[in-house]
């Protein structure tokens, strides 16, 4: 676990229009909560908040991001705990069973939604386990080959995997994230006959693609962008609906006939189910606070992380409505788990 202090810390995006026209009662009764809590002292003690993904990691880059910037603007140490394994299950049940005091938080990706679509046997219920916060940031999703593939674009990609039935994987950071759901969608949409093969995160799995054990693989471009910059990756598609700026050579999913590849990815930060509403609207303050921060914009958008900042309400509402999209997803794509 590594602490941020207040003194320091280890040191064409996707655009989601947030509906914020009946916001304005509900802000206001966030900023008595808000208030409230703050005369009450908290936060008295460090904050922990878990990753449940290895260092290195989209979601461990903008929780790390996030984190720092937090402990400057709460006055308390908050330590960041890598938790992996299990898609992401291991980490979110360890603060789905915490004390619901606010001290213990997880930020996860989007794709823990996606779990309940997968697995028969939870442990939890990310809908019902949790209280959002927020809504971080979101961020397009890269499909990237090794540096020294012979492979150029996604049509010799495509051509590639077609001549050889069976002999191709392609990787993810976990099963059921949104990489491991865009790569399904690929895969039946480019008619593909290539194996899944799931990583405890994206450091070893692009770790691999870089080696050549796997073939490809679609990843959240905060964990590999500047392995694509470093000439390590070759980045031959995106799934956001126009160019990423940071790659305007790289094209869209969409330009190439495959509009159905269109997933990004999200992170959120979120409470134990039964967290005071007072405690989660301080909570939101201090993060949407910190999201608007220039540096920590600045940060997540060159980690082609756009920032967003969603109230509590909205977050929850959201998070139903995205869990409804991938369970659809599952079902249509035929995903089944080994």
């Amino acid at each position: 676990m590594e602490p941020f202090t207040r003194a320091g810390a280890p040191r064409s995006v996707v655009r989601r229009r947030l509906l914020i026209g009946a916001a304005g009662a509900a802000l206001g009764s966030l900023t008595t909560g808000a208030q409230a809590l703050a005369a009450s002292g908290y936060p008295s003690k460090p904050l922990r908040v878990v990753i449940p993904y290895p260092p290195g990691g989209p979601t461990d880059i903008v929780g790390r991001i996030v984190a720092a910037a937090l402990a400057d603007k709460l006055g308390q140490s908050v330590v960041i705990d890598n938790r992996p394994g299990a898609s992401g299950m291991i980490g979110a049940d360890m603060v789905a069973k915490a004390a619901p005091d606010g001290y213990v938080l997880l930020v996860n990706v989007s794709g823990q939604l996606v779990n309940p679509a997968l697995y028969a046997n939870m442990a939890h219920d990310p809908l019902k386990d949790f209280r959002g916060i927020t809504n971080l940031a979101s961020t397009p999703i890269q499909l990237v080959v090794s540096a020294n593939s012979p492979v150029q674009s996604v049509a010799e990609l495509v051509a590639l995997v077609r001549s050889q039935p069976g002999r191709h994987n392609f990787a993810s950071s976990s099963n059921g994230t949104p990489g491991h759901l865009a790569g399904e969608v690929f895969k039946a949409a480019a008619k593909l006959d290539a194996t899944h093969i799931p990583y405890k995160g994206s450091a070893p799995a692009l770790t691999d693609v870089i080696g050549g054990q796997v073939t490809y693989m679609l990843d959240s471009m905060p964990s590999s962008i500047s392995l694509v910059k470093g000439g390590k990756l070759r980045a031959l598609a995106v799934t956001s609906d126009t160019r990423v700026a940071a790659l305007p050579e790289v094209p869209t999913f969409a330009e190439l006939n495959y509009p159905t590849v269109n997933l990004t990815t999200w992170y959120g930060m979120w409470a134990p189910a039964q967290t005071p509403s007072a405690l989660v609207a301080s909570l939101y303050q201090a993060v949407n606070d910190v999201l608007r921060q220039p540096e920590v914009r600045a940060r997540l958008t060159d980690a082609q992380a756009m920032p967003v900042g969603d109230t509590p309400e909205h977050f929850d509402a959201y998070c139903r409505t995205e869990a409804k999209r991938y369970a659809d997803i599952v079902q249509l794509a035929g995903i089944r788990l080994q």
